[in-house]
């Protein structure tokens, strides 16, 4: 988490890993707001998100194959993974979305 001091226009002007000074808003890191301030070209940030998410893809093809292939066990992943893997498996499903393009899509 970061904390963000904005303009009178609503935009980012400091962004600070502790509070600042007359500005007490939090905000993701990963925020499309953080990242245009950071790069201070809203295009490259447009494309950092857009790869980050294609490259969240992949991970969940890896984690999907080494699982089927049994070199880890869902169960021997932390809780908070496996509960994030099930959300997103759930979205899929619930969104009609195949990683490797097969019909079944469970683990």
């Amino acid at each position: 988490m970061l904390y963000a001091k904005r303009n009178a226009d609503g935009e980012i002007i400091m962004i600070s890993r502790t509070p600042i000074a007359d500005s007490s808003e939090s905000i993701a890191a990963e925020s499309p707001e953080v990242l245009a301030f950071l790069t201070d070209n809203p295009d490259a940030s447009a494309n950092f998100l857009a790869s980050d998410l294609e490259f969240v893809r992949v991970l969940e093809d890896i984690l999907e194959v080494l699982l089927e292939k049994g070199v880890i066990n869902f169960m021997e992943l932390p809780e908070a993974a496996q509960q994030k893997v099930m959300k997103r498996k759930s979205l899929r499903v619930k969104n009609n979305f195949n990683l490797l393009g097969g019909d079944n899509d469970t683990i």
